[in-house]
């Protein structure tokens, strides 16, 4: 049996791919080993689907990726953020952007997506095969690959895509090694901080919309919101610093003293200022009862008794030694992370296929022709927001164009 193209991985850049290629006229197949295409744009976002992030502007979202944003500079003029909202409203889905960048279906469910995919893919023709688990591959004297199929089954194929996802594991690259390829070694990408601290754990639910988070020594600091779960702390603003330092927390082991400046908006004078302000207004009250806006009640008393002032102390008997121990509380909390909890929704891993192997042009392995790539089998990932979605959507399409071709 003879495919001219054939996919491995029914998941967002296999799918788009497969789409692609098959428009153009592509004899397509897409294998996929479990029982389910598209699994993760199921559940991504929380089952809404965050599809892409609105930066239109290519060089500006490319500036979203720790790693890959110099090789997708030329693929997103070819295949944009704005070209993906067209290419799903052009087939009836309509995208709505968040106040935060993110872009959803305008039904906030993923099933939309979905069914978008599998209704473009069923009408350009592409043939689907679930359960279908690619054991070896070799390629062949004329240039055409040989698949080994669980089952003793054989197919021939003359171009081949790898979409397999994210390298979690060294073995789920082992195809691409197998054909000619290193691996980047993966490392967790997107991931929330373990934090022991009882104080804090105390406040499992509290959120501050703008922190600033930093890793003394490593060069790590990023700023957002920030949200205290039952282990420790997670949130737009931690999300991407672990995006940005992927590989220096693995070589820490996941064990570092975190920075935590929760009014980054005030400097000390300014914050000085506010305590004079509150001893000449509301003296008589107690200090852990009048928090500084925008921080929560609660979070506010704990901020205190963690600078060592007592719970019964006044405004108005604030002592200058007690005030600098609570400003330098409120700008510098420091404290001990003890390990990382990865992100249900993302499984975000950054590692995989060396990007200097793979030509961005057309996708197209360097070390062997015919072979190509798309998605986070590469070692491209990207920040919370879309990104990731957004590279397999143009990787995919570059791909698919060019395996037509």
């Amino acid at each position: 049996m003879a495919n001219k193209t054939i996919v491995i991985g029914g998941g967002a850049a296999g799918f788009f791919a497969a789409i692609a290629a098959a428009e153009q006229g592509a004899q397509v197949t897409i294998l996929e080993k479990t029982s389910r295409f598209l699994d993760k744009v199921r559940i991504s976002g929380g089952g809404r689907c965050n599809v892409t992030h609105a930066r239109f502007d290519p060089r500006e979202f490319a500036s979203g990726y720790p790693r890959g944003a110099k090789e997708l500079l030329g693929p997103f003029q070819k295949f944009s953020a704005r070209d993906t909202v067209a290419w799903f409203e052009s087939r009836g889905v309509r995208l709505k952007t968040e106040s935060d960048g993110r872009m959803f279906p305008a039904t906030d469910s993923s099933q939309t997506i979905v069914n978008c995919l599998f209704d473009a893919a069923e009408k350009a023709g592409v043939h689907f095969r679930l359960n279908c688990a690619l054991e070896s591959v070799t390629k062949l004297a004329d240039k055409k690959f040989q698949l080994a199929l669980a089952g003793a089954e054989n197919i021939v194929c003359e171009t081949l895509l790898l979409a397999t996802g994210g390298c979690r594991a060294a073995g789920a690259g082992a195809l691409a090694v197998s054909l000619g390829h290193t691996l980047a070694p993966p490392v967790p990408s997107l991931f929330t901080f373990q934090v022991a601290s009882p104080w804090l754990r105390g406040l499992a639910g509290v959120s501050v919309e703008s922190a600033e988070v930093s890793v003394p020594g490593a060069k790590l600091r990023e700023r957002g919101p920030v949200l205290v779960t039952h282990w420790g702390l997670s949130g737009p603003a931690i999300l991407k610093l672990s995006a940005w330092g992927a590989r220096t927390l693995h070589d820490l082991n996941y064990e570092f003293p975190l920075l935590v400046n929760w009014l980054p908006e005030l400097n000390a004078e300014r914050i000085f200022q506010e305590f004079q302000e509150r001893r000449a207004a509301v003296g008589a009250r107690l200090l852990a009862n009048v928090p500084l806006p925008p921080l929560t009640a609660r979070l506010w008393e704990q901020l205190v008794l963690a600078a060592g002032i007592p719970r019964d102390t006044r405004w108005s008997a604030l002592a200058r030694p007690q005030a600098q121990a609570l400003a330098q509380q409120l700008t510098r909390t420091e404290l001990s992370v003890t390990g990382k909890s990865l992100n249900r929704d993302e499984f975000v891993t950054c590692g995989g296929v060396r990007l200097a192997e793979v030509n961005f042009k057309t996708m197209e392995s360097k070390v062997c022709p015919g072979l190509f790539f798309a998605g986070e089998l590469l070692d491209i990932d990207g920040l919370t927001g879309g990104f990731n979605f957004q590279a397999a959507w143009t990787t995919g399409f570059i791909a698919g164009r060019a395996m037509a071709a």
